[in-house]
């Protein structure tokens, strides 16, 4: 029998939140879906999409009497939301989320559930370069793998609950601890958002500065699109991932920055051979990346 929920509220109905509200409304795995946000236009939508039945503008009067509450904002957010509200949670919620980062904002966010709640972390990593609930989809977690980061403190029943949750979605449900979660992540997807993001700084800079009568959009091609694409996404979650997983970040910036100047150094020097080398080695970490299993960016 599937998972069921008498009310689920998420806060935050964007790309995220609000695919996962079509996947529960479409399979009923609820009786009623809640929505919490900013924007009353992006909410309307959202009812019209069918993401959620309802939107509250009080965030307390949505979650009473919840069963499942989903944080799907800006990390940077879940202390101030959780301050204004998780004492009107009953007894035996549930709060989960979709954020990126986990290490300390999981510890953080449990410390904040009254007693009786419990606080399960999740990862969806499935996901557009546009934001927004009109880009949402009830087939964007299909295939797409999903990480809970359980904890000493953590509720078998809960943990159970949302990975069934998510398995409803379509999503390959795996378990990490916190931490090695932000390690994994720092390297695989926020690296690689730093890469995109700086890249396109380094053109608008090259294009501004230097040789401002060049057209570089107009002649770039698939090489530079496929490079860049998430540089499209949303830079208040992508502040926040960074600021929150910092330290991982930092210092793969530095590996990063150290490889970059390596590369450089052979083109400077004329090292032909060298050249061939290094870039030997990446096709061949590509193609191992290419044959790995599927999922979504």
């Amino acid at each position: 029998m599937a998972v069921h929920f008498k009310h689920v509220v998420i806060i935050g109905v964007g790309l995220i939140g609000g695919s996962l509200g079509m996947v529960i409304r479409r399979k009923a795995l609820a009786d009623q879906v809640t929505g919490v946000g900013r924007r009353v236009e992006n909410l309307k939508t959202a009812v019209a999409l069918g993401a959620i039945d309802r939107y509250v503008a009080d965030p307390q009067e949505a979650v009473r009497g919840a069963d499942l509450v989903v944080l799907a904002t800006p990390v940077d957010t879940y202390e101030r939301h959780l301050q204004e509200w998780a004492h009107c949670l009953s007894m035996g919620a549930i709060v989960s989320d979709v954020g990126s980062v986990k290490g300390r904002l999981v510890e953080q966010s449990e410390s904040a559930m009254p007693p009786g709640v419990h606080f399960v972390g999740a990862h969806p990593i499935a996901g557009k370069e546009k934001t927004g609930v009109a880009a949402g989809s009830d087939q964007l977690f299909n295939g797409a793998r999903c990480i809970q980061t359980p904890t000493k403190q953590s509720d078998s029943t809960a943990l159970a609950r949302v990975r069934q949750l998510w398995e409803e979605a379509g999503s390959i449900v795996l378990t990490m601890d916190p931490y090695v979660h932000d390690q994994i992540l720092g390297a695989v997807s926020h690296l690689p958002h730093v890469a995109a993001f700086a890249l396109m700084n380094a053109l608008a800079e090259l294009r501004d500065q230097q040789v401002p009568s060049l057209d570089l959009a107009g002649h770039s091609g698939g090489g530079l699109r496929d490079t860049t694409r998430i540089a499209a996404s949303s830079p208040e979650m992508w502040r926040d991932i960074f600021l929150w997983n910092r330290d991982n970040v930092v210092s793969y910036i530095d590996r990063y920055t150290r490889a970059l100047d390596e590369l450089k150094q052979l083109i400077k020097a004329g090292d032909a051979a060298g050249i061939e080398k290094s870039l030997e080695r990446a096709k061949g970490e590509r193609e191992k990346l290419s044959s790995a299993a599927p999922s979504h960016p």
